[in-house]
């Protein structure tokens, strides 16, 4: 039950004449002709009881001034009209009440608030009303929309996102990765390199569209190759067996100006002492050891 108080049963309205000299107790404003309120022994003028000392309506967050009829109940305060239920919107400022959920509902509302409550708009949804369930939250079916587009999403796929709900569309553009190759939002699955994402289908090999994924290959010009298609196409040939010097499975590679070697191959002409890490000279594309180079 409410309890009803008006300012008049608190406080003290007064008159005072010139010679009384009061003056309010925030303001420091005369009171001379004034209405004020008496507050803890303290006058205070109508303004600053409203500003400092009123209690905030539950409802419109608004002071509850001294011209205004205040209810109360556990702690809360209310402006008259503001007291209503919370479905039906009927004043029960002298009606019975009860409070469910810490929101006040009238006695023919009281059974609705037994019904599962929106998570979006927390209003009860009436029996035989069409709704949704997810997660143990439920939804009216007009509620159940993306957070982003704030289409309805009926029957339709929808992602859920911590509280939040998108349709698969919205996801994709918000949350998913995209293709470095072709741009579109990746959905499932995919590649990483060097630490982009790509589709499956996008990661393939330059020259014969070969997939990659799992396999070797190589990267040239911000372009990838297979193994073949790089031996084929893009890797320079060893100066001495002139086949393709990759480097593929962990090969060493000797490199001299524009030229390139296999380990193994880079030796003598002659008497085919390994020159790795050693002087040599060169003639014709071929290369020597020092002593070998004297006799030539």
């Amino acid at each position: 039950m409410a309890f009803h108080k008006t300012p008049d049963a608190y406080y003290r309205f007064k008159e005072r004449t010139m010679s009384d000299q009061l003056h309010c107790h925030h303001c420091r404003q005369s009171l001379h002709g004034q209405k004020y309120i008496q507050k803890d022994d303290e006058p205070c003028c109508v303004k600053c009881y409203e500003k400092f000392i009123a209690n905030p309506c539950a409802v419109c967050k608004k002071p509850i001034g001294c011209g205004s009829k205040e209810l109360h109940h556990g702690g809360k305060f209310w402006h008259e009209d503001c007291f209503r239920c919370f479905h039906c919107s009927r004043s029960l400022a002298n009606d019975s009440f009860s409070i469910k959920n810490e929101r006040i509902v009238c006695s023919k509302c009281l059974p609705r608030t037994d019904a599962a409550t929106c998570h979006s708009c927390k209003r009860a949804i009436k029996a035989g009303t069409k709704s949704f369930e997810y997660g143990g939250s439920h939804w009216h079916e007009r509620c159940f929309t993306c957070h982003r587009c704030l289409k309805e999403i009926g029957s339709q796929s929808f992602v859920p996102q911590g509280d939040e709900i998108y349709c698969v569309s919205c996801n994709q553009k918000k949350f998913a990765k995209h293709c470095t190759q072709c741009r579109k939002p990746i959905t499932s699955g995919g590649v990483s390199y060097r630490d982009e994402p790509w589709h499956t289908e996008c990661f393939v090999c330059k020259t014969c569209r070969k997939q990659l994924g799992g396999q070797q290959f190589t990267g040239h010009e911000n372009f990838l190759y297979c193994v073949n298609c790089y031996s084929a196409f893009i890797a320079k040939k060893c100066g001495t067996c002139h086949k393709p010097v990759t480097g593929f499975g962990g090969a060493e590679i000797v490199t001299s100006e524009d030229r390139q070697w296999h380990k193994e191959c880079f030796k003598c002409r002659r008497c085919y002492t390994s020159l790795v890490n050693k002087q040599f000279v060169s003639r014709n594309r071929d290369i020597y050891c020092n002593d070998c180079s004297k006799n030539l």
